[in-house]
């Protein structure tokens, strides 16, 4: 099934689903799309990386009638309670909810494990006990660790460098015991630095993209970690969406009970990444001609090289990314550019 074929199933029979994270970057990406194929979606979200303001930006982008099979629950994973009620009634459950940053996790793993490893692990009882149809969940790149191999292929993990990794790798291991145990449909979906419009560009552990497009808009410091050599698989979120429904709708005989990478499959250094954010925000900033990156030490717990094999993801649920790292910068800049623009801009508000 492609994606085409997957969206007219969707308009054809709308179902019901369940957004975790729903108020973050990837999460309401998802429900706009699910909002705009008519579908009826619950989401949860505590709010914590979350943003009502995201939410606001889907409801200002679809039809009254639309935004009105929305229901938000304001919750937490790690509630169980708040979990069982949010599944009641679901088919398909996306789970993006997670506490993100290598970083974060290197600070505070206690939190780490108590948001991405119990919170996922509350999710899948409740899915279990409501028998929904299929679970989608947020795995991450970050499961390969020290495993040196280029490009990166699902069986060959290595040793987590990272708290954060380690959740991950704990999560697809829960996930395999519940299919095992309890015959339930899932699959991971490792997401290779997924980037776009909504990824929040404030606080200490914003992603590279945002952090760029608001450092050169702003006027702002900008640094690279290590020496610009260092490389990611950065994928556009419009790439994500489209995986996350055909995971969830595929019939492929063998494609529950698996992780799949989710990328371009391309890989890009740092100094490129940084030649293309600024050619894209030049056109609107010519001031910014001169402006250049600062080079500080390695941050430890970053892989240093990162590439994905879709192979598998091609074969299994008809992933076909749509986008690569230029087409989606430029769709970042514009969002970017009109946010900082934007007089009195405060992205939490």
């Amino acid at each position: 099934m492609d994606i085409q074929k997957c969206q007219a199933e969707l308009l054809a029979r709308p179902r019901n689903w369940l957004i975790t994270g729903v108020a973050g970057f990837v999460g309401s990406n998802l429900l706009e799309r699910l909002l705009t194929l008519n579908q009826k979606v619950s989401g949860l979200d505590n709010l914590s990386t979350g943003y009502r303001h995201n939410l606001e930006s889907v409801r200002a982008l679809v039809t009254p009638e639309q935004w009105s099979s929305f229901r938000f629950i304001e919750g937490d994973i790690r509630n169980l309670p708040i979990c069982r009620s949010a599944v009641e009634g679901v088919d398909y459950v996306l789970h993006q909810a997670a506490m993100g940053s290598v970083p974060r996790s290197m600070l505070d793993p206690i939190s780490t494990h108590e948001n991405n490893v119990n919170g996922f692990l509350n999710i899948l009882v409740a899915a279990r006990d409501a028998r929904v149809r299929r679970l989608v969940y947020a795995s991450s790149s970050s499961v390969y660790g020290d495993q040196p191999d280029l490009p990166k292929v699902e069986e060959n993990t290595g040793n987590p460098l990272s708290p954060y990794a380690a959740t991950k790798q704990i999560n697809e291991l829960y996930a395999g015991v519940f299919a095992r145990c309890y015959a339930m449909q899932l699959i991971g979906l490792r997401y290779f630095n997924i980037f776009g419009p909504r990824q929040d560009p404030d606080g200490a552990y914003a992603a590279v993209i945002p952090l760029w497009f608001k450092a050169l808009l702003k006027h702002e410091p900008l640094y690279i970690y290590g020496d610009g050599e260092t490389s990611r698989d950065f994928c556009y979120v419009e790439n994500a969406i489209q995986a996350n429904l055909l995971a969830a709708m595929t019939s492929e005989p063998g494609a529950t009970g698996k992780s799949y990478n989710i990328a371009v499959g391309e890989r890009t250094t740092l100094s490129g990444l940084f030649n293309l954010i600024h050619d894209e925000v030049l056109q609107f900033a010519p001031d910014i001609k001169d402006r250049a990156p600062e080079f500080k030490e390695f941050r430890h717990g970053d892989i240093r090289h990162s590439l994905a094999d879709i192979t598998k993801a091609k074969r299994y649920i008809g992933y076909a990314p749509t986008h690569t790292v230029r087409d989606g910068l430029k769709l970042a800049a514009s969002y970017y550019v009109g946010l900082f623009t934007n007089a009195g801009y405060s992205v939490h508000s």
